[in-house]
């Protein structure tokens, strides 16, 4: 740690640099064709409309989009959503503009062709051409665009106010691009003035990004805040209410580890608003084709997919679930109102072909099942759950056409304004990591739901069938397979119905095959060995299904193609059996599904054939979608509790394990649950040894400083090369105390504040290390002039320093390799090294802590010499609330 500043936190990535320069390049594409527009008075038609979007699209959607998942990443709420959320406005704008210039350019060529046929023609029809263009194709396009436009106006006066209580920076951007929405709208039913406004603030937007980007790659290089605007809001966010910790303690605390990756509750409240106002609008009669509202939709429901899978990440299974079902219904309805209002357009053939349909109440089902899981969370949640459940029970098509339209409306309504409340609540409460807005307490308590579900029974768990972390996407796999059947489930006298087909593609093809072959990515991410297999087959039968069921029928294939869906039905039904035998081994509700799926094969394999027997195929098709929400619910509820609350069946097979003789360990162990473990690793320590240790975060090897020379074994064992220092570890703030180190009284609040946890603070080396008990170890551990301490929050460790006094640690693992985070790695890496391993599993970590650097502290600043488990941002939170309190 010889020279602290070549460790800038530039290393670390500044994804908020991405995330405005893409807003400012953004808005600078539309202020140069809205200035153009207002100058010229003609509008851009046809390819200068499509290259603006696909350049939108590329900057404003996918470069922002990944400044937000690499923002998720560094656990910044407030940036992972906006930055995800504009990556969606930019792209849904792109996507406008695509489609205007398509439609525009296809009309100007159908008028110029018939302008050159008609020599009679004025020589003036030439020179109004663009104008008669854009105004035929315009007015059935501004107002799809207003309804995009405007949740997302009110979303970012949202964003704006909430980045208020992070930096003075964003607010302005923010603030800027809701202006600059508000002006673009008014620009589709106004004058050429309200492009000249909105242009004006284009070129805010791109002066305040390039100004923020600026300081925060400054920020990055030089380790300090060199240019204003980042590190002092405009408020405390703790302004905006009092904290409740009553409330906040009757929500399951999740665990630490989770703080890896940001919260995308917001996230997911923002994508629900902006899909819920559109239909509004729509429902409405504001808009009167879904042509350029499927876009809208499509997008915002894939950004509500990333919030489905960082809370998979994050292991929180309900949100992987509530979003993943959300982003499922919007994308559904939405290409299902595109093939109403563009290819049917009649509504009498669309009122008769969804008079058939049935999927929509598996939706109403599975909405119930979120309204269950949400009764261990808030009140506000269940609210929004409930109002989702009548969102479902409104778009049933069995509703009469009169009410239809205006029942989901005022659905949607409602929704939209839980929503933008459940965003602006879940941002501010998650930035403050207090509850400051209200969300309302828990609505029944952990123990009572628990004796509710389990009806009273005990947990009598079952090593087999315990919920794993890599299961945390299992209620969605159902949830999606029991849309895809109740969806495809249709009587002999329907097939004929061109409408029915028409409209029920989107069900099959998007709940069966898109949405489930995400579940299979995620499950994957996940580490399944064969859970991922199941939704990935699954997803290819039905989108099999859905070509030959419905689009065949449209398309009307020939029978000489009938031959080769027989041949792949009969290959499903082999691998399907394989699949069972699988199930088999894991628990009964799953090999239920896949031996119904068995049968819905067979019928599958008959209709290739001409013989299907309608009767089998609709109660196959039933009992197949009653398996599912019943396997929803189950894992939904088993997983939040990690408990088997629901009973999902035994495996069928249990797989034997070889008895083999336990390989003798390459040195001494201890159990660290033990008393006489964790006094065996003390006299190992104190007899000059190096042990792997658990801590907090991974496992590190130890030494004690009362014996140096094991200090410089460290240094062999793992190859560490000698200009890298080892820091000492200590049990509790209150052995420093005794110590009396000469600290000013801003170092000893930041020290009280993140200690004990996952950070290390270097500071100022001095004689009163020999107090604390380093002694002879002095010049082996730090610096010259600096040492590092870590006081882990960890029992068995503080208990080890209080028997051996300081030590001195660094991670258990071969220099440049990643860290141990289970005794087993340490035992198979370095056990062949050290003199024993204090064993205690899993590690709470994946990474080691984040140091920081407190040598310069009283001048007001800190750096941050290593980025880990806790995240810079939270460091830096915890530093400036501190500053502003003893200061």
């Amino acid at each position: 740690m010889a020279n602290l500043n070549v460790f800038p936190a530039s290393f670390y990535g500044e994804p908020g640099v991405l995330g405005m320069l893409a807003n400012g390049i953004s808005a600078f594409l539309v202020l140069l064709q809205n200035f153009n527009t207002a100058r010229t008075g003609i509008l851009p038609v046809g390819v200068e409309n499509i290259l603006a979007g696909v350049h939108l699209i590329l900057i404003g959607g996918i470069c922002q989009l990944v400044a937000g998942l690499l923002s998720f990443r560094k656990y910044d709420h407030l940036s992972g959503t906006a930055f995800i959320g504009y990556a969606a406005l930019w792209g849904s704008y792109g996507a406008t503009r695509i489609y205007y210039g398509v439609a525009t350019g296809a009309v100007t060529t159908t008028m110029q062709a018939q302008h050159d046929t008609m020599n009679n023609m004025s020589t003036n029809l030439t020179s109004n051409l663009s104008l008669i263009n854009t105004t035929s194709v315009l007015p059935l396009l501004e107002s799809a665009a207003i309804s995009g436009l405007v949740p997302y106006i009110l979303l970012s006066f949202l964003l704006a106010f909430c980045s208020a209580t992070v930096n003075y920076i964003m607010p302005f951007v923010f603030g800027a691009i809701t202006l600059t929405l508000i002006f673009e709208a008014a620009a589709l039913v106004a004058n050429s003035w309200a492009l000249v406004v909105a242009g004006i603030l284009e070129l805010l937007i791109l002066i305040f990004a390039i100004y923020g980007s600026a300081a925060l790659l400054v920020k990055g290089l030089t380790q300090r805040l060199a240019l204003k605007g980042f590190g002092t809001p405009l408020f405390n966010v703790l302004l905006l209410g009092t904290p409740n910790s009553a409330s906040a303690q009757s929500i399951g605390q999740e665990k630490k580890k989770n703080t890896k990756y940001a919260e995308p509750m917001a996230l997911g409240s923002f994508c629900d608003t902006v899909s819920s106002f559109i239909f509004a609008f729509y429902c409405f009669g504001y808009v009167t084709s879904f042509a350029l509202g499927v876009a809208w939709v499509s997008i915002i429901s894939a950004a509500q997919l990333f919030a489905t899978y960082y809370a998979h990440l994050r292991q929180d299974c309900y949100h992987t679930t509530k979003f993943g079902l959300h982003a499922t219904y919007w994308l559904i309805k939405a290409w299902e109102e595109f093939v109403a209002s563009v290819l049917i357009e009649d509504a009498n053939k669309v009122s008769s072909g969804r008079e058939a349909m049935v999927g929509d109440w598996f939706f109403v089902a599975a909405a119930l099942v979120l309204c269950v899981g949400s009764l261990n969370t808030d009140c506000l949640e269940l609210s929004h759950n409930m109002l989702f459940l009548l969102l479902t029970i409104s778009s049933v098509p069995q509703i009469p056409p009169q009410g239809y339209y205006v029942f989901f409306g005022v659905a949607c309504s409602l929704f939209t304004a839980a929503s933008l409340y459940g965003t602006f609540s879940r941002l501010i409460n998650t930035i403050a990591e207090k509850s400051l807005i209200p969300v309302g307490p828990q609505p029944v308590s952990t123990d009572q739901l628990k004796r509710i579900l389990s009806c009273g029974r005990s947990d009598r768990r079952d090593p087999g069938e315990s919920p794993q972390n890599d299961q945390i996407a299992d209620a969605l796999f159902y949830i999606s397979n029991g849309v895809a059947a109740l969806s495809a489930l249709h009587a002999k006298s329907t097939s004929a119905n061109s409408s029915f087909l028409h409209l029920t593609v989107p069900w099959v093809l998007i709940s069966g095959a898109v949405i489930q072959g995400y579940v299979s990515q995620v499950q994957v991410r996940g580490g399944r060995r064969f859970g991922s297999v199941i939704p990935f087959f699954y997803a290819v039968v039905w989108a099999t299904w859905t070509w030959f069921r419905f689009a065949g029928l449209l398309i009307q294939l020939s029978p000489m193609e009938a031959p080769g869906f027989t041949a792949g039905a009969i290959a499903f039904l082999v691998i399907n059996g394989f699949l069972m035998l699988i199930a088999s081994y894991r628990n009964l509700v799953l090999l239920f599904l896949t031996t119904i799926m068995e049968v819905v094969l067979v019928c599958f394999l008959l209709s290739t054939l001409r013989q299907l027997p309608y009767e089998l195929e609709i109660a196959m098709l039933v009992i197949f979608s009653i398996i599912c929400i019943y396997g929803a619910l189950a894992s939904l509820v088993n997983c939040i509790f990690t408990q088997r609350i629901l009973q999902m069946g035994p495996a069928l097979f249990k797989g034997q394990k070889k008895k083999e003789e336990k390989p003798q360990s390459p040195c001494p162990v201890a159990e660290s649950r033990l008393t006489s473990g964790l006094l065996k690793i003390t006299k190992l320590l104190d007899e000059g040894g190096v042990c792997g240790i658990p801590t907090d975060t991974v496992y590190a090897l130890a030494a004690s400083c009362k014996n140096p020379q094991a200090i410089e074994k460290i240094y062999n064992i793992k190859d560490r090369p000698a200009e890298k220092p080892i820091c000492i570890c200590i049990s509790s703030v209150e052995q420093l105390l005794a110590a009396k180190p000469p600290f000013s009284p801003l170092l000893w609040e930041f020290m009280r504040n993140v200690y004990p946890g996952g950070i290390s603070c270097i500071v100022s080396k001095g004689d009163w290390l020999y107090k604390l008990g380093v002694g002879a170890a002095y010049d082996r551990v730090g610096t010259k002039d600096s040492i590092m301490i870590r006081v882990p929050d960890h029992t068995v460790t503080a208990h080890l320093c209080d028997l051996t006094g300081p030590l001195a640690i660094t991670s258990a693992n071969p220099s440049g390799e990643p860290d141990s985070t289970h005794h087993s790695m340490v035992l198979s890496r370095l056990g062949h090294k050290i003199q024993g391993v204090l064993c205690d599993g899993d590690s709470n970590e994946v990474v080691a802590s984040t140091v920081v650097n407190c040598l310069k502290i009283d001048e007001g600043t800190i750096g941050i010499v290593r980025e880990g488990c806790v995240p810079a941002v939270r460091v830096q939170q915890i530093f400036e609330r501190v500053k502003s309190r003893v200061v």
